[in-house]
């Protein structure tokens, strides 16, 4: 992977960071989700979703997949 996604898609403090690879099939692509929250004055990331972080995530991972299906077209 590289050292920055390829694209991030962000709804609220969820975060999808879609991530570029190349294969021997060409360019593929992966996500990774996180919450974003504010710890003091730090801003920090986790991967553990509560429930009212699913609706959201869904939404997230919806359009998500969607850049990633046009990046096929």
């Amino acid at each position: 992977m590289s050292t920055k996604p390829e694209h991030e898609i962000r709804i609220g403090s969820i975060k999808a960071a879609i991530w570029a690879n190349e294969t021997v099939n060409g360019k593929r692509h992966n996500v990774t989700l996180s919450r974003i929250y504010k710890a003091g004055e730090e801003w920090k990331s986790t991967d553990s979703l509560g429930r009212d972080d699913l609706l959201t995530a869904r939404t997230v991972l919806d359009l998500a997949h969607s850049w990633m299906i046009a990046q096929t077209e």
